[in-house]
């Protein structure tokens, strides 16, 4: 089991280096930071890995349980719960998710088999819960992000069971 640490927004593996190297080849979790020879994690990502068993989280000496991690990412950011099971749900199904904040976007998805630097994400993902409501300016806005990233639409909608549903929008010339 990895050593990690919760740091402000992130998660951060150092003492294990060769490990975190490994997680990052294999499953592109995270993003390798240079010099520091350190692996930061999304928290999305941090609490995959921690539900999957591969690390443990802790917080200065504490080290914290799947839930007291939830709590205190919460807390951090909004959403969290409803971007976590989205995450989880296109992670379990082999998809590499990656954050799309630079895109104006919860997340970013790769394709089945393809890796970020080698190829380009298919998708930006927005997660929201069902009892949400959306407007349809930012349906188009979402839509607007997509298309100007040449990335199609999916929004993972996630229910009272915490199941999440997929849709998809992508442009169509007549």
């Amino acid at each position: 089991m990895i050593k990690s640490h919760l740091n402000g927004n992130t998660v951060s593996i150092t003492e294990d280096f060769q490990e975190a190297q490994a997680l990052y080849d294999r499953s592109q979790f995270g993003e390798i930071k240079g010099k520091e020879k350190r692996l930061e994690l999304a928290l999305e990502e941090a609490l995959y890995l921690l539900e999957q068993g591969k690390i443990e989280i802790y917080s200065s000496k504490t080290k914290l349980s799947f839930d007291a991690f939830v709590r205190r990412a919460s807390k951090k950011e909004h959403n969290f719960w409803t971007r976590y099971r989205v995450y989880a749900d296109m992670r379990s199904r082999g998809y590499i998710v990656k954050t799309g904040l630079k895109f104006g976007a919860d997340f970013r998805v790769y394709d089945r088999g393809k890796k970020p630097g080698e190829a380009h994400a298919k998708w930006v993902l927005f997660a929201t819960d069902e009892s949400d409501k959306l407007a349809w300016r930012q349906f188009s806005a979402m839509n607007r992000v997509a298309h100007s990233t040449r990335k199609n639409l999916l929004i993972g909608i996630v229910d009272k069971e915490s199941e999440v549903t997929f849709y998809e929008s992508s442009w169509r010339k007549p």
